[in-house]
């Protein structure tokens, strides 16, 4: 059986909707590189009107003081445990430092918004040493759920990719009147155990779109013996499965002949082998380069599915389409507002009409426990009347006071 090192998501990733939305400069090389999804290339010899041919973001010979940097949009908010500063190839023109800032914004703020004054940018990595041609791993322990970072370049040169691990803490505001794909990564969903991963990996089934190839799906190697495949996907909610979508797309000669599908209802997601999966799916037959939609009449919510592949073979995509449990809700919301960046906190609650003094009494008392608007009104602050405590509810728990 394979499992990720960690049960992380790359936060920043192009396949998730990141970014890189402004930078310093780009001279010799095209800030968009950092986020592109391989590792980076290079071809010695190649030339264009910019200089060698570089695969990241490379910014000129800095003349005058200051340094460089480049802005990212996350395509995932979330709590970041580890930034990777990838500077492959550049071995004479890398950074001598970089650090990191991260801030969370409401909305879709533009370039000039994000580089004014105004913005609370908070340090996630100190001024630190690079090293040339290698993967710079720094660990962050600030716990906020963040939108954007920004990569400083000390005082210039170039890295080739940047990648933004962690945690993905989705905002849960309003997706609970929705039917969702509750494994989805954009949500927080991860695949967390495989059988094999022998040509592709299995976290490739939960990547956003169609496949566009076979190498986009999941393909284990031929069995010699008696077994299966599986995959183990732990959901970013618990919820309701509807409808599960089994895509064969692209694998003509080599798709699993059939699946099966069960689900777990645990706080922790059980061993592949575990009797407490509950059946979903009945084994049924798959046809090749397909994609088959089933109906699932599960009534209790679950919070992992477990898929079995016969007997080996590819699949391209795997949706688990349904709706958030009314608690997974509330647990979803409470989490999220307490991890905000104090500043995104504050717009909130302001934009939900608490008046600043008690938005900002509100916010101090972070981290607001679970069912705190069902405690006794001592709890609440004083200025906080009844049409925003709706208001409130409606963020935090999806649902008004006492409905």
């Amino acid at each position: 059986m394979s499992a990720p090192a960690a049960a992380e998501t790359d936060l920043a990733s192009r396949w998730l909707g990141g970014s890189v939305v402004a930078a310093s400069d780009e001279s010799f090389g095209d800030m968009e590189n950092l986020l592109t999804p391989g590792p980076a290339v290079f071809e010695p010899g190649r030339y264009g009107n910019r200089g060698e041919i570089v695969d990241g973001w490379e910014t000129r010979r800095r003349r005058l003081p200051g340094h460089d940097w480049a802005i990212v949009r996350l395509g995932v908010p979330g709590i970041i445990s580890t930034v990777n500063v990838d500077t492959s190839f550049f071995t004479g023109n890398y950074p001598e430092h970089c650090a990191v800032h991260a801030c969370g914004q409401e909305g879709y703020p533009s370039p000039e918004e994000l580089t004014s004054p105004a913005v609370d940018w908070t340090e996630i990595v100190p001024r630190s040493p690079l090293r040339g041609d290698e993967q710079n791993l720094f660990a962050v322990t600030d716990p906020g759920r963040f939108t954007h970072v920004r990569l400083s370049a000390y005082p210039d040169g170039g890295v080739a990719r940047l990648r933004v691990l962690g945690q993905a803490v989705p905002d849960p505001r309003g997706i609970d009147e929705l039917t969702i794909d509750l494994a989805s990564p954009a949500y927080g969903g991860l695949v967390v155990a495989s059988s094999d991963d022998f040509y592709t990996a299995a976290s490739m089934l939960k990547r956003p779109g169609r496949a566009r190839s076979m190498g986009e799906g999941w393909e284990t190697r031929r069995r010699r013996d008696a077994g299966h495949d599986f995959v183990v996907v732990e959901l970013a909610f618990p919820g309701r499965v509807r409808r599960l979508i089994v895509d064969t797309t692209h694998f003509r000669y080599n798709a699993s002949e059939s699946v099966a599908v069960y689900g777990s209802a645990g706080r922790q997601v059980p061993p592949a082998g575990s009797p407490s999966w509950q059946p979903l799916l009945e084994r049924t037959r798959l046809q090749p380069d397909t994609r088959h939609e089933f109906a699932v009449s599960h009534a209790a919510p679950v919070s992992a599915i477990r898929l079995d592949a016969f007997p080996d073979g590819g699949l391209s995509r795997v949706r688990v389409i349904g709706s958030i449990d009314p608690a997974a809700r509330r647990a979803a919301g409470y989490r999220w507002f307490n991890s905000l960046p104090a500043s995104q906190a504050v717009t909130v609650v302001a934009d939900a009409g608490l008046s600043a003094a008690a938005a900002a009494n509100l916010v101090g008392g972070r981290p607001l426990r679970e069912g705190w608007l069902g405690g006794s009104d001592s709890d609440l602050p004083m200025q906080i009347g009844a049409v925003e405590l709706r208001a409130l509810a409606m963020i935090l728990e999806g649902s008004p006071r006492g409905a």
